[in-house]
């Protein structure tokens, strides 16, 4: 996410990029070459949206409990970085009110900001219309009917792979697939926690993969990096704790009963456009293309099968694009307070803070790494942190030359490691309420989360740029 200022008249030193050399990420200025002096004072405004809603998080979640209500979703987010952004207009009294709104315009109007946006409606649009057809539970379905019941378990993770990789979402892919995952506790004897872990680990799995993810899309364009290299970057990392936990999982299989999984009804017609969206991801074709096709292969398959018809199809869009919204206005208000930080000099100060602790790439990859997971921690949502995150560390990867597609793949990696293990976020507490279970008790039992993050800190140890 960069915040450019006008470009520089022929007065201004510095080196101009040669004809016919792109620059390594597209900006739409180039950015002003004077430094910025350090000003820890300029990240107040972070540090009042940590207050205001991890603040009231820990309240409602653990202090005064509201029925029927996640207490880390009770404040909304926007309103939380609404008043942060307040609090960013208020600092740096040498600017006029109408410089700091051209700051803010900046932030908000770069390109891969912009395409960000474009591309979560596209993929509301996408998941309103495959939820409406039916296309995830007749995917699951018929993957479930394949699966031999001995190998209940590992069948289970590998189908919440797949499931999450092409709907692009971790909670829709535990919302089907956990009273499954109870069904094959109780059939073949198994502990209830464990299969509840293997659905959660498998739908993060997909989620920190899919090109369709909200995660993905705002790690590749805060950084102006392709999906395809992030995923090429982000394979090394996942698909070995992924092989890891599937042979625990097969091991713990081979010890335990044989699941009755029974018949699961299906309509093959309304799993195809999502296994042709997984491929044509795999295949690093272009994510508008991706989604539009599968829209175009919903509205086909859905009429044929009988499950969608004019009205209901555009009415699904509607809704699907409407459940975006609030992601698109975290967006834009992070977009603004990150600008108005990093003018004020809240950027440099972070720097500055990284280089006192970390004199080499390695150390500034560890603390990417670990910046992404306090945001998530604090805010319980893997999305905004990435979005918070994003930034910083991308000016920090600047700094360190750290290569944009593995910055984009800590981003995401790490917000879904610790969104996959905290026990107040929407994805435990949703697996938990489904399965009549405590969050705390599937935790010992999250064997692909604890592995990634793991084979992160490999990653970064042996990183050979």
């Amino acid at each position: 996410m960069t915040n450019s200022a006008l470009k520089p008249d022929n007065s201004t030193s510095g080196t101009l990029p040669q004809p016919g050399k792109k620059p390594d990420r597209p900006e739409m200025d180039q950015p002003e070459l004077k430094k910025k002096k350090a000003n820890p004072k300029a990240l107040i405004p972070i540090l009042v949206f940590l207050i205001l809603y991890l603040g009231s998080g820990i309240y409602f979640e653990y202090i005064k409990p509201v029925k029927g209500e996640m207490g880390f979703y009770i404040m909304s987010v926007v309103v939380a970085f609404g008043l942060a952004l307040i609090v960013a207009f208020l600092q740096n009294p040498t600017s006029s009110f109408d410089e700091k709104i051209h700051i803010c315009a900046r932030g908000i109007g770069d390109d891969n900001i912009t395409i960000m946006l474009f591309i979560f409606l596209m993929a509301g649009a996408f998941s309103g219309i495959a939820k409406e057809a039916g296309g995830v539970e007749s995917t699951a379905n018929l993957l479930l009917n394949i699966i031999p019941g001995r190998f209940a378990i590992p069948g289970l993770f590998i189908i919440a792979c797949l499931i999450s990789m092409s709907m692009g979402t971790s909670v829709g892919t535990i919302t089907v697939l956990v009273p499954i995952a109870a069904s094959v506790a109780e059939t073949a004897g198994f502990y209830l926690p464990l299969c509840v872990a293997t659905v959660v680990g498998g739908a993060m799995f997909g989620d920190n993969l899919s090109f369709i993810s909200d995660t993905t899309i705002a790690a590749t364009k805060t950084q102006g990096v392709e999906m395809k290299d992030k995923f090429r970057t982000n394979i090394k990392i996942a698909l070995p704790a992924a092989l890891i936990t599937l042979i625990i999982l097969i091991l713990i299989a081979l010890q335990g009963g044989k699941a009755e999984l029974g018949n699961y009804p299906f309509q093959f017609g309304l799993a195809i456009p999502y296994f042709a969206v997984l491929v044509m991801a795999l295949l690093g074709t272009n994510v508008f293309v991706v989604l539009g096709v599968g829209i175009i292969l919903f509205l086909m398959m859905g009429g044929l099968e009988g499950s969608l018809n004019f009205a209901t199809a555009f009415s699904a869009m509607g809704a699907g694009t409407s459940g975006m919204f609030e992601t698109m206005i975290v967006t834009i208000l992070v977009s603004s307070i990150s600008a108005l930080m990093e003018d004020y000099g809240g950027f440099e100060a972070i720097l500055e803070l990284i280089r006192r602790f970390s004199h080499s790439r390695r150390g500034a990859m560890f603390g990417i790494a670990l910046l992404t997971g306090l945001m998530d921690i604090a805010t319980a949502n893997n999305t905004v942190a990435i979005v918070v995150a994003a930034p910083i560390a991308r000016t920090v990867s600047e700094e360190y030359q750290i290569k944009p597609q593995k910055t984009a793949s800590l981003l995401d990696t790490c917000s879904c490691i610790f969104q996959g293990i905290i026990p107040y976020g929407a994805q435990l507490l949703i697996a938990a309420s489904l399965s009549k279970v405590s969050t705390v008790s599937i935790i010992p039992w999250l064997f692909y989360p604890f592995l990634l993050l793991i084979f992160v800190c490999l990653s970064i140890v042996f990183d050979k740029n």
